[in-house]
């Protein structure tokens, strides 16, 4: 099977850009669905596995089948992100096998993260491969592609301090907010959405004690668990333009995918202010918040990307831990790529699974054969000694049949190969005694 991975990710495409492929969780099943049959479509993909990771920073698309397709999976993401495919191209990167692999394993590990060594890209990780799975979209390879990436990221965090004081997202968005407010205990704050997101960046809020904490979700049942939590308040989504302006700081990150807080909103809001600062963090992909919002004169707002600067700091202290999480990543990709040759397509050079898959069924049809043979001499009353001696006897002529016949034929050096073999398969306690 060929593997191959196609993406866009903070390094190679603008934040706009992302918004376009962003996949919402419970639109991955279909999406894969749509993929794999337009993959199937050109007739050379019909087994084709696939799954997508979705998060702020990347969408990336995974998938293994007889021949690599980039180019055909290239023209179906642009077509699904409403661009055409050399826009695209020019922000998208294709890696196929060991490189393939080794994207994965570093992706999983947080070594291709905005925050070098967060943990949070591993738990969304393993959401896309549950929702390939659901999807009837993940085979062996993918499968095992994944797994080995899972095991690869744990032994880069246990081995290595590649997490050591990196700064999160949430962690980066408070201290902006302590850079504009003097006292943050003295501020309200409002959180719009009710993700895992949202509490990681509450939850740190809250650390600093803020007048008023509360929580604007389209559901109040998840708000209200959430506001619970943090002894805030909560509010439907629908009433935030009319209460905007009570609020210090707005958090959002949702998964709509048009802005939910538009320039007049905030106009308004910092109307009844009295132009009073407002502190805005966007970190939803699509925007949350109006890019146009950034230009007005009391709004201090930060997007995902905006934050990079902040959650780089200490990055160079952690070279050393790089270098061992890369060593890590060297020997996952090399064991992934031996798992991959080993189980190449019967009849191509180097198959070895199907050989030994053939060779199992053929010394299961000879043990099936000598035991009804067996059974049929001790219904006849014979004895069971000489039943187990002739049932063992049997299994070794059959064992042996082949390579004896291949020691007597051919030419004298065809003889000496199959020697050299036959030694090396039967006799490795005698073979360093053989010459």
């Amino acid at each position: 099977m060929a593997v191959w991975a196609l993406g866009i990710n903070h390094k190679t495409a603008p934040l706009d850009l992302r918004g376009r492929f962003a996949f919402a969780l419970d639109q991955i099943a279909p999406t894969l669905l749509g993929l794999r049959d337009s993959l199937a479509h050109d007739g050379r993909h019909p087994q084709v596995e696939t799954a997508i990771l979705s998060t702020c920073n990347r969408t990336e698309i995974y998938c293994a089948a007889p021949i690599a397709a980039p180019e055909h999976t290239l023209r179906w993401l642009a077509q699904s992100g409403g661009v055409n495919a050399q826009q695209l191209q020019s922000h998208a990167y294709h890696l196929e096998n060991s490189l393939a692999a080794r994207h994965a394993f570093r992706v999983a590990s947080g070594l291709d993260s905005m925050v070098l060594g967060e943990a949070q890209i591993l738990g969304q990780m393993k959401n896309a491969v549950r929702a390939a799975e659901g999807a009837g979209a993940l085979g062996s390879t993918l499968n095992q592609l994944f797994q080995r990436s899972f095991a690869v990221a744990k032994e880069v965090r246990s081995s290595t301090d590649i997490g050591a004081h990196s700064i999160s997202m949430a962690a980066a968005a408070v201290r902006l907010a302590g850079q504009l407010f003097e006292d943050l205990s003295q501020i309200r704050v409002l959180f719009v959405g009710a993700g895992e997101m949202i509490e990681l960046c509450a939850t740190h809020f809250a650390a600093k004690s803020p007048k008023q904490i509360t929580i604007a979700n389209r559901t109040l049942e998840r708000g209200e668990k959430l506001a619970a939590r943090l002894d805030g308040q909560v509010m439907r989504l629908a009433e935030l333009p009319e209460h905007l302006h009570e609020y210090d700081a707005v958090i959002s990150c949702t998964a709509s995918t048009l802005p939910i807080i538009g320039l007049g909103a905030v106009e308004r809001a910092l109307k009844k202010r009295r132009h009073r600062p407002i502190f805005m963090v966007d970190l939803a992909v699509p925007r949350d918040i109006e890019p146009e919002v950034q230009q007005l004169g009391d709004v201090y707002l930060y997007t995902v990307d905006d934050l990079a600067g902040v959650v780089q700091t200490g990055q160079a202290n952690r070279q050393a831990a790089v270098a061992q999480a890369e060593a890590i990543i060297d020997a996952g990709v090399q064991h992934f790529m031996h798992w991959l040759e080993l189980r190449r397509p019967a009849g191509q050079t180097g198959a070895v699974v199907p050989l030994i898959q053939q060779l199992n069924q053929q010394a299961d049809a000879w043990r099936a054969a000598e035991i009804a043979r067996a059974k049929k001499l001790l219904a006849k009353g014979e004895d069971i000694d000489s039943v187990l001696e002739a049932l063992s006897r049997g299994l070794t002529q059959k064992m042996l049949h082949g390579p004896l016949a291949e020691l007597r034929a051919g030419d004298a050096q065809a003889r000496e190969q199959t020697a050299q073999t036959v030694t090396r398969m039967f006799l490795r306690s005698q073979g360093s005694t053989r010459r």
